[in-house]
């Protein structure tokens, strides 16, 4: 993925820690798919079919207004009209017809503005290398995250009581939990320390699930000094962390 790193602040950002190593071998050896090239060949005065594409003129909407209401910390109470067009962008999003249409797997292109914009301004990643991907939701995105760090046998680390969603994935990826333990803050850096160097699994471990803030389902919440501390020992075993922060804003 890329991010455009033009913008004064990321240029001055490094690059991220390169993590390929750690895919599983299905995702090292993916190809860019085939229809994309296809897509954009020439056909001179022929419909292309190739990618099953509809013709914008089937879509049945001619425009959709909706009324929606601003932020409370922003303009409590205030509304605004949202419109969209048949064949025209209005400035923010795409028309009807590219809404309605395939378009890219990593998310509508305005949308995925939006998150970038958002996640910067809430998060600012420290690199410079770095996107987003939409997903259909908190359950989804899981299933993607482990699918590319582990495969059918693997095992994956989890707080020692973890959100049921994300365990019943593990159980439909034949992937294996395998559970630290947990005090008031969350994960235990001392115990995750000596899980991952007592392992003696048939394959390595090589990633980690955890949710930082509002805990699902003990509501623990990690301090400042925790994560970092948690990061260190990720950094040792070379694990990666998949963090499940819905509650972030919470600051439970």
């Amino acid at each position: 993925m890329s991010f455009n790193t033009s913008t004064p602040l990321a240029s001055k950002l490094p690059q991220a820690k390169d993590l390929s190593h750690l895919f599983v071998p299905t995702f090292r050896i993916h190809q860019k798919s085939p229809f994309k090239a296809v897509m954009g060949t020439p056909t001179l005065d022929m419909i292309n079919m190739a990618g099953g594409v509809p013709h914008p003129s089937t879509f049945p909407l001619e425009q959709v207004q909706a009324t929606v209401r601003a932020p409370s910390h922003v303009a409590p109470g205030r509304t605004g009209t949202l419109s969209l067009e048949r064949t025209q962008a209005n400035g923010s999003t795409e028309s009807l017809n590219e809404l309605l249409q395939y378009n890219d797997g990593r998310g509508m292109a305005s949308y995925c503005r939006f998150l970038r914009q958002f996640t910067e301004q809430a998060h600012a990643p420290p690199y410079a290398d770095w996107d987003v991907v939409a997903s259909c939701g908190n359950t989804d995105s899981i299933a993607k995250a482990v699918s590319l760090f582990c495969q059918q046998g693997d095992h994956i680390i989890v707080e020692q009581y973890s959100f049921p969603g994300a365990l019943s994935n593990l159980v439909f990826a034949k992937v294996k939990p395998v559970p630290v333990a947990m005090d008031i803050e969350g994960v235990d850096p001392v115990a995750l320390d000596s899980l991952c160097s007592s392992w003696t699994g048939a394959t390595p471990l090589r990633a980690i699930y955890v949710i930082p803030t509002g805990q699902n389902p003990t509501g623990a919440t990690m301090s400042l000094a925790r994560r970092k501390a948690l990061y260190a020992v990720a950094q040792k075993h070379d694990l990666v962390i998949i963090e499940d922060d819905p509650y972030y804003f919470l600051q439970l």
